[in-house]
């Protein structure tokens, strides 16, 4: 009896990694070609041809990339706190990927369909910039402790937005959980009503991702890389895979919140049922994650101060506003989910 509990707890244990491994391999494999993505967009944008030389179109240039950096040597500082210096990027790409536990791809298609999602997914925005902090402080080089401190500020000034957009989509559905979330959006999208949340919603996730116009604290003209000044080689690959698995991450988030997550018409072929749900989920998170280039095309880099007095002197009383309006809409209509 013993040895048949043990063998149902390996192959369970087995079949819990590898549905880990389904969700996480697809993500790793979206982040590098986003960057290739990126970067024939920039291209675009600004008239240039963009990589085209390794492999068709270009499309391995990010394994060439990855290669590049994983054989360069790793430098150091001497008076760096190396215990900190490397598990900063660990600890950053670590708080980056657990957010896709809660992602549902379809339905009934997550690995854990967690009541507090949403909450879930604050709570480690929130704790992914101890990663920053502790890349900052532990290089001791001042223009990265500068750049660790600028993300600090940045998220004072944004996390209070984003969590205020949330809330209403919250108080529209009447639940924390991303399934239900999407299920509540079968009439409409939430961002028919909701356009103005949604505006102020996608601001304050370009300053989460550190995306231009908020990238103050990689900002090279003034800070040299910023955070990651002093990291190189494989532990630099970590950081840039945090970044665009964020990127990635939170365009899926933005499509659940706003626009149906996986909600599609159902389509027979031979009377057979297709389902297309993720299909339709990494369509709209492609179209947040073109979104994000565009403005990395388009906007230049605010400063330090029009970052602070834009989120708090323009952005939080519309979001204080809507938190109170939209309730008194739900109830003076009689239509609030709770």
């Amino acid at each position: 009896m013993m040895n048949n509990n043990l063998i149902l707890v390996i192959l369970n244990t087995l079949i819990n990694l590898i549905d880990v491994l389904l969700v996480l391999l697809p993500v790793l494999l979206s982040v590098a070609f986003m960057t290739i993505i990126e970067r024939k967009q920039l291209a675009a944008h600004q008239r240039r041809v963009g990589p085209n030389t390794v492999g068709y179109y270009g499309i391995l240039q990010p394994f060439s990339d990855a290669l590049k950096l994983i054989l360069k040597e790793t430098v150091i500082p001497s008076q760096a706190n190396k215990v900190l210096f490397y598990l900063a990027p660990i600890f950053t790409l670590i708080f980056s990927l657990l957010g896709w536990g809660i992602i549902p791809f379809g339905e009934g298609l997550t690995l854990f369909d967690f009541p507090l999602g949403i909450l879930y997914t604050l709570a480690l925005s929130s704790l992914g910039v101890y990663g920053i902090l502790f890349a900052g402080w532990s290089a001791n080089s001042k223009y990265a402790f500068l750049g660790s401190l600028r993300s600090t500020a940045a998220m004072i000034s944004y996390e209070l937005i984003l969590s205020s957009a949330i809330l209403i989509v919250i108080l529209l559905a009447g639940s924390f959980n991303f399934t239900s979330i999407i299920e509540s959006q079968q009439a409409i999208w939430f961002v028919v009503p909701l356009l103005p949340v949604f505006i102020f919603y996608f601001i304050s996730i370009l300053a989460e991702t550190s995306r231009t116009p908020f990238d103050l604290q990689e900002a090279e003209s003034e800070l040299v890389a910023g955070f990651f000044t002093e990291h190189s080689s494989i532990i630099f690959v970590f950081f840039f895979l945090a970044e665009y698995s964020s990127i990635v991450l939170f365009s899926a988030i933005t499509a659940i919140l706003f626009f149906g997550g996986y909600n599609m018409p159902q389509l027979f072929v031979n009377e057979t049922f297709i389902n297309l749900q993720a299909v339709v989920l990494g369509l709209k998170t492609c179209v947040f994650c073109f979104m994000f280039v565009w403005f990395r095309a388009t906007l230049p880099r605010l400063r330090y101060d029009q970052l602070i007095e834009f989120c708090w002197l323009n952005l939080l009383p519309v979001a204080v506003a809507f938190i109170i309006l939209v309730p008194c809409i739900l109830i003076a209509f009689d239509i609030a989910p709770y």
